[in-house]
């Protein structure tokens, strides 16, 4: 975000002294055209940015140059960091402002507490995918305790033991390297490594957690908003997919369409009933779908699904069934 980049713009200049276009833009990753529209951006907010000319000049900042900001500390610095760091300023014109309002922030902090509250707005997301007028505090969350307790070691940079209760599982102890924290709509998550392969938690689910003293194998920088958007994306057409073919009432057919991943083929039998061959999510997924559609559907493979299918439904016939005579 451009916000983002104009924080990073200055504290080069902070750190460096002075710095061609060129080379900011090579730090920075953006064209030499985008970093004079940012120099433009942080002049007009009041950020004393000039250029030297010459062989040897550069854009540098006026000496002494510090803003000035009283009374925060370094968790009341982190939160205006993460609220301010990503959407939103945008969609009301307010980039500029944000950059100079980071900027104080960032910089009324003390030297200890610098690099690790800029480090740390990296690991939390606030709500990706809306704007900011639907942004909202998660309502499924996890207790303050544990909550605190999982940000403490996603902050540290610390592996974390948490007691996760999983769908349709038993609770169970598991050690994972967490990575960062979002937050998306109403709920949050906690995304982590386990073992090297990619694991997503829902805070809510976490019953107890617990920090560890070992550092966590992860990356020093992380592009959450990457993350999040990869792992959203590998769920909704990875995992472990199942295909299903299946016997269905044409009336029923956009109950099943609608809830399945893909339609890979579909023909009509001789007496009318659809003949579809379908993708889900996974196991679960097929078994739920199906089970919904009741006896407006048959599914003829695979055989695992068919006998879970049957022992379902075996075990209500036989709960219902009337006490003998």
């Amino acid at each position: 975000m451009r916000a983002d980049r104009l924080v990073s713009l200055v504290l080069l200049l902070r750190q460096h002294g002075r710095l061609s276009a060129a080379t900011l833009a090579r730090e920075l990753e953006v064209s030499t055209r985008t970093v004079l529209r940012d120099i433009e951006a942080l002049s007009a907010a009041g950020v004393p940015v000039y250029a030297e000319r010459g062989r040897h000049g550069g854009f540098a900042l006026l000496p002494g140059f510090r803003t000035e900001l009283t009374g925060l500390n370094h968790d009341e610095a982190l939160a205006l960091l993460v609220a301010g760091s990503r959407r939103g300023a945008q969609a009301f014109g307010l980039g500029s402002a944000l950059a100079s309002a980071m900027l104080k922030v960032i910089d009324a902090l003390p030297d200890s507490y610098r690099d690790t509250a800029a480090g740390a707005a990296e690991r939390l997301l606030i709500d990706p995918e809306i704007d900011l007028l639907s942004r909202r505090l998660a309502a499924e969350d996890a207790p303050g305790a544990i909550a605190a307790e999982v940000l403490r070691a996603v902050l540290a940079g610390h592996k974390l033991r948490i007691h996760y209760a999983a769908a349709d599982q038993e609770p169970r102890w598991r050690t994972v390297d967490p990575i960062g924290l979002v937050t998306v709509r109403d709920r949050s998550y906690l995304l982590a490594t386990r073992s090297g392969a990619d694991r997503t938690y829902r805070l809510s689910r976490i019953l107890d957690a617990e920090a560890l003293p070992e550092p966590a194998q992860r990356p020093d920088r992380v592009d959450l908003d990457q993350a999040w958007q990869e792992r959203s994306t590998r769920f909704r057409t990875g995992g472990d997919q199942v295909t299903v073919l299946v016997r269905l009432h044409p009336a029923r057919r956009e109950d099943l369409v609608g809830t399945a991943l893909a339609v890979l083929a579909e023909e009509t039998e001789p007496d009318g009933w659809l003949r579809l061959e379908v993708t889900f999510q996974d196991p679960r997924h097929a078994e739920w779908a199906l089970w919904q559609l009741s006896t407006s559907v048959e599914a003829l493979s695979p055989q695992w699904l068919r006998d879970s299918l049957h022992t379902r439904a075996t075990t209500i016939v036989t709960r219902y069934e009337p006490p003998s005579s």
